[in-house]
């Protein structure tokens, strides 16, 4: 038995695992990307800042969270 036999299901393992993240990712950008809009929403509503409610700034506040409105809210 050579080396090769431990080393290919590692391998493999460690493609299924890259698939894997691949394929979460779209998902986690959407789920966070509703999120940031739910909040643009809510900032709009409060009526203090208007901002415009774009794919971008969705995903800036919904990865960034607070920090993120009060940086679009700085530069926009």
């Amino acid at each position: 038995m050579g080396l090769e036999v431990f080393i290919a299901p590692l391998i493999g393992v460690a493609i299924i695992f890259a698939l894997i993240k691949l394929i979460k990712l779209p998902f986690w950008l959407l789920k966070n990307s509703i999120i940031g809009a739910i909040m643009l929403y809510i900032c709009n509503f409060i009526g203090i800042f208007t901002i415009k409610i774009t794919f971008i700034h969705c995903l800036i506040a919904g990865i960034f969270g607070i920090p993120g409105i009060i940086l679009l809210i700085i530069f926009v």
